[in-house]
Parts: structure tokens; sequence; C-alpha cells
């Protein structure tokens, strides 16, 4: 389907570790559609990050079959994977931790640009663009990731994986680490990008709240296994599993 921009397949991911081993994700497929965001939520050690890190090939399936923009991503290397990668970004927790602190933002924002083989004046325009995308003033792209507050950073990670026109986030907890206003913020810059860009979200995250303001569809894991999809209205107000109630009952 040409609207489908990311499909996983019976995703699965066994750790081993000597004569025992742990199986993270546990035949786990979805669909993600153009312009749609969705969300994957449970508690701590569900297989939620072991999932993204497959996504993005930071980690190789044990089994199953990603495919995105209809093209089969699951073993790809280098070349190729540096193309998957402008297709695909991803925001993680920590922004403080995702740029180098020797350079400064609009170093780090513009890497990808430079990549792609784009001089250095337009690079640095386009930086420039993408911080003001971002609800962020040129200058930010002079200073070092310690010098701004952490949702000033995770808006320059946000400037930095829109560098290369990506049609798919992943954003693994990439709010949880910024306080409650902060991350209101965050989320109403995501939600403006879905909307003025098309772009297609994969949002991880263990908040319901966020997930309800945000996401078209959730699927919710426990133990690396899907307990249920649905909308987040189906999810919240009719949950079909035990598990999905008492992750509701904890939060709201």
């Amino acid at each position: 389907m040409p609207d489908t921009v990311l499909e996983a397949e019976h995703l699965t991911k066994i750790f081993t570790s000597g004569k025992k081993s742990f199986t993270a994700v546990d035949d786990v497929s979805f669909t993600v559609k153009k312009g749609k965001c969705l969300g994957i939520v449970g508690e701590s050690g569900s297989g939620k990050s072991t999932i993204a890190k497959l996504l993005t090939r930071l980690l190789d399936t044990s089994e199953g079959k990603i495919t995105l923009l209809g093209e089969d991503i699951t073993h790809v290397k280098g070349k190729k994977l540096r193309e998957v990668y402008q297709k695909m970004q991803m925001v993680f927790q920590m922004p403080g931790e995702s740029f180098d602190p020797r350079r400064t933002l609009g170093d780090g924002i513009g890497e990808g640009l430079r990549n792609l083989g784009l001089g250095r004046q337009e690079t640095r325009k386009k930086v420039e663009e993408l911080l003001i995308t971002c609800g962020l003033t040129p200058e930010f792209a002079s200073r070092y990731p310690h010098e701004v507050s952490g949702g000033q950073c995770q808006r320059a990670a946000i400037a930095r994986a829109l560098s290369v026109d990506p049609m798919l986030l992943i954003c693994d907890e990439a709010t949880s680490a910024l306080d409650v206003t902060v991350q209101k913020q965050i989320l109403e810059l995501l939600a403006e990008l879905k909307n003025k860009k098309n772009l297609s979200f994969l949002l991880i995250c263990h908040d319901l709240a966020l997930v309800q303001a945000f996401c078209d569809e959730v699927m919710v894991l426990y133990q690396g296994r899907v307990m249920e999809m649905g909308t987040p209205d189906e999810i919240i107000n009719h949950p079909k599993t035990d598990y999905t109630r008492k992750l509701i009952d904890s939060v709201l």
C-alpha cells in the first residue's frame, strides 16, 4: 500500500547469554501510515526501546521483516543503511547525550546536510531555517549542548532529525526527561510538524495522556508481546486486557 510508510512483520528479538536466552520482542507486527502517529506504550522492560533499535538497525532482528516505503530494510548495512537514515530519523530520550559536547548545535544539525553534499553557506542557511522551524532563534547554532536547557536541546535534536527531510520520525521517550510544561511545548511542535509536513511518527512513550493527545493508533506492549491495538480512545476508554486496565489506572 502506498500510504504505508513503515511495516514490521513478526518482529522478534532474542538475547542470548551463555545458556540463557531472553525474548525481548516476541512476534510483534504493526504498520505506520503516511502522516499518522503510532504510539507504543508499556511499562519499563516491555520491549519498546528494543523495537526502536530493531527498526533503526542498531540491533539485528532474530526473526521478522521491516519494510520502509516498500523496501525491505531488515538486513541493510553500510551505504544502503545511510540511505535509510535519509527517510527515517530517531529522536532520543536524553537530547544532551545525542550531541557531541565539543561541537556546536549548529555543527551537529548541519552534519547530515554536509553529508548530502551541501556547501558551507547553504548548510548554515538551512540550519538557521531548521532552528526557526523548531522554535529556536538562529543564534542557537553557535551554542554548545551544555549551554542550553533540556527543552532547547531537544528542539535542536528535532531540527537535526528534520535536516535530511525524513518521512518518519521515531521518538523514543523524547519528552520524558523534560518537565511537564516543556513536554507540552515539544509535543505541540511535533503535532505542527505532523500536520505541516505530513510526517509520520512512531512515538514510544509511557505517558498515556501524551499518547491520547498525539497518536492516531496505540499498541500496548507487555513483556515483548502485543496486548492490544486501537485508537487512543478505544484503548483508554474500553481496554480489552487486565494489563491495559492496570496501566491506565496507574496513570489516569
